[in-house]
């Protein structure tokens, strides 16, 4: 259970917070005013309830990981108007100001976390202002962050957090194997749980022995199955702590390029995924995994038209080939990376059709509504956001975020 505080604190931190800080997407910061011609979420005209709310779409029903709570999900789906539909799909960068006051407006899904919204708050405030989020909106937000250890550390890097600065995946293997592994996602889970933060942005599942390779320095630096086991170790004891895990990033980066800054074509035949890079990947899905993140690199052995966010083709390999059943999110849709595939649509728009259940994004002023005006003209169909938004509650369902 995450912890809970005094009604006094939440009122006493008043203080909102959020951005874009080292080793994440830079485009967060100067996007984060609301926009007049947004409609405010959950003052539309609720979708209208079937006879029997419990009948989920035959096309729908699985036996994925949130399945127990797909029945209960989608009864509360069809309570919610589009604008709030559309709201949940957002992961949001968090804005630097008036934090609460803009999830209320947009009614997001979730916030992601960074650097700078830890670096000059206590601990206290941020709680605080976590909490103050989640009460912000009708569904509870989901907070996330990346805390993978050594290069990329949103918290722990800041001692006012109580912790020493997580090391990275490849040298606690290399001083302590997967015992040490475990000690250590033990370790962040209970400092997430105590800032009232729901999702790590880990485990880094690519493979990489080159020091020149850009993800290098996150990835374990082992072979396809002994990263998978780490992968594994990380999921189950993050999430035998009520901290979702989410696996990053699919299809695996090999030695391409950052995709911050620039397009990272991948011309590997299929048959070194399958025989590689999925590996990590099944063995997080197999072990449980919430969530899995796309990156944005270009695999063409699949598709040499968009990047693995926007390619449906790859989406169908997670949902078909590798039986991944619970949320897909896309890398940060703010980055350079995919700017000259989208065209004429906002980058939000083909993420959502391609398949992924949630868009991680700074630029939410303008994909809320490119997102909003394509479902109700039809280029995103009503099926895909119901599906997408039914999933994301089962999520939070199953996680007890409501």
């Amino acid at each position: 259970m995450k912890k809970i505080l005094s009604i006094t604190l939440i009122l006493a931190m008043a203080i909102s917070f959020c951005s874009c800080s080292n080793g994440g997407s830079s485009s967060a910061t100067d996007k984060n005013s609301t926009d007049s011609t947004v409609s405010t979420a959950g003052k539309g005209t609720p979708t209208q309830a079937p006879t029997d709310p419990s009948i989920i779409p035959v096309q729908w029903q699985d036996n994925g990981i949130f399945s127990e709570y797909y029945e209960k999900a989608y009864t509360l789906m069809k309570t919610m108007t589009t604008e709030e539909k559309v709201g949940q799909v957002f992961y949001a960068n968090c804005p630097t100001t008036d934090a609460a006051e803009i999830a209320a407006q947009y009614q997001f899904g979730g916030y992601v976390l960074f650097g700078r919204d830890f670096e000059n708050f206590s601990m206290d405030e941020v709680i605080a202002n976590s909490i103050a989020c989640k009460n912000a909106t009708r569904i509870p937000m989901t907070l996330s962050v990346d805390e993978e250890g050594g290069t990329v550390t949103r918290i722990s890097r800041y001692s006012q957090f109580g912790v020493d600065q997580f090391l990275s995946p490849r040298e606690i293997f290399a001083n302590g194997g997967l015992e040490s592994i475990a000690a250590d996602t033990q370790a962040k889970s209970n400092l997430l749980n105590t800032l009232n933060i729901d999702n790590n942005l880990a485990p880094v599942c690519d493979i990489s022995t080159d020091p020149n390779d850009f993800i290098y320095d996150r990835a374990l630096g082992e072979t396809p199955e002994k990263t998978g086991e780490f992968v594994a170790t990380v999921v189950r004891v993050s999430q035998e702590n009520n901290i979702a895990a989410t696996l990053k990033h699919f299809p695996g980066y090999g030695n391409n390029v950052d995709t911050h800054t620039g397009v990272a074509v991948d011309n590997r035949p299929y048959s070194q995924f399958e025989g590689e890079d999925f590996i990590p990947f099944k063995a997080g899905i197999d072990a449980g995994a919430d969530c899995l993140l796309v990156s944005h690199n270009i695999m063409t052995c699949v598709d040499g038209k968009y990047p693995a966010s926007l390619s449906a083709d790859v989406h169908k390999i997670i949902r078909d080939k590798l039986g991944f059943t619970g949320i897909i999110m896309t890398d940060d849709c703010s980055m350079e990376a995919i700017l000259d595939y989208v065209g004429d649509y906002d980058p939000a728009v083909i993420a959502l059709n391609a398949g992924n259940d949630m868009v991680i994004t700074g630029e939410y002023t303008t994909s809320y509504p490119a997102v909003l005006k394509a479902v109700n003209d039809g280029t995103i169909s009503q099926d895909t956001i119901d599906h997408a938004v039914m999933r994301i509650l089962a999520w939070k369902y199953a996680n007890a975020l409501m």
